[in-house]
């Protein structure tokens, strides 16, 4: 099991080299080309979304993104580290005034949306200390023999 770890700054023109390090990496995996784009986009969605959420709770932290090649399925996790508050639904922005908190929470769930339309395999867990994003596809590794 081989695994690729980023971590970048929560800065939105990082998202981009997260997409394409996530397509080669995928790519190496086996994972079926016409796919791709849809790995590509998922990754693009859920690093955008963590992103979002650091940069609106103040959250100086590195967003994190883990590509996992197993034998016969590619895995990629998107962590945050921003806090959900008791008595606010994940991906609600408590510090953010009530027409900026809807909007950014229906940003939020379009993005989930999207992600889930997009991957059969999802999973969103959140926590007081962060949230965690996990996708998979099939994959079937190419032999490295020339």
């Amino acid at each position: 099991m081989a695994t690729v770890e980023l971590r970048f700054s929560a800065l939105p023109e990082h998202v981009r080299t997260a997409r394409l390090v996530a397509a080669a990496v995928a790519r190496r995996a086996g994972v079926d080309e016409a796919v791709l784009d849809e790995v590509r986009l998922a990754v693009g969605e859920a690093c955008t979304r963590a992103v979002g959420l650091h940069l609106s709770n103040g959250v100086d932290a590195p967003v994190r993104v883990a590509l996992t090649e197993e034998e016969k399925k590619f895995s990629i996790e998107v962590g945050d580290e921003s806090p959900t508050s008791a008595g606010h639904a994940p991906g609600s922005h408590p510090d953010v005034d009530d027409d900026g908190a809807a909007e950014a929470e229906t940003e939020d769930e379009m993005g989930l949306a999207v992600i889930s339309g997009l991957v059969d395999d999802v999973e969103v867990t959140t926590s007081e200390t962060g949230g965690v994003i996990r996708m998979s596809w099939p994959a079937s590794p190419q032999s490295l023999v020339p």
